[in-house]
């Protein structure tokens, strides 16, 4: 035997060893940053409460004349330990002069009380080295708590292409429990 693997099996060896390499390399996102397939979201489903914070959002969106839509991209924000785990879904302003911005991620607790922590450590976090540098500066971001959920929207006002970016504030500060951060 020479140890030469040849036909068909080296072609099922050289596919085996291909598709190793590219589940190995992760997703490339729209940015063209490489990002690992499971930073889209844990794989655990949200409950009726984030169904009750979409609802809400949608509330106080339309106040702004804005519309709420369901997307699939793959989003991750700068977040804390709390965060980081915890169910989510992300939601996406309509913004037609800025198709790529605009992204609300509702993360779910099992109680408004382990929400208002992990809104309290996220506020904190934003503030750390590992929080700023993950946000360009200038980088406006709401954290409110609505029952057993925490809401997350960052923008950068200064990048917005769409005039109607700003109404996504303002709407959002009358949603819920607020948590500053500090810009």
């Amino acid at each position: 035997m020479t140890g030469r693997v040849e036909g068909p099996i080296r072609a099922v060896c050289l596919l085996g060893v291909l598709v190793f390499a590219v589940a190995g390399c992760g997703s490339v996102g729209a940015s063209g940053r490489s990002f690992p397939v499971e930073s889209v979201g844990p794989a655990k489903t949200v409950s009726p409460a984030v169904d009750e914070t979409r609802a809400e959002l949608v509330r106080v969106l339309a106040a702004q004349s804005l519309v709420l839509s369901d997307t699939q991209t793959p989003v991750r924000k700068a977040e804390s330990p709390l965060m980081t785990p915890a169910p989510r879904a992300v939601y996406q302003v309509v913004l037609p002069k800025d198709s790529n911005k605009g992204y609300i991620v509702v993360y779910e607790f099992t109680d408004p009380g382990l929400a208002t922590t992990a809104a309290h450590e996220q506020q904190a976090y934003l503030g750390t080295g590992p929080g700023r540098v993950q946000t360009p500066q200038g980088t406006v971001t709401l954290i409110r708590q609505v029952g057993s959920t925490v809401v997350l929207y960052d923008w950068l006002p200064a990048a917005a292409q769409d005039p109607s970016a700003a109404g996504i504030q303002t709407a959002l500060e009358g949603l819920g429990v607020g948590f500053p951060v500090a810009n």
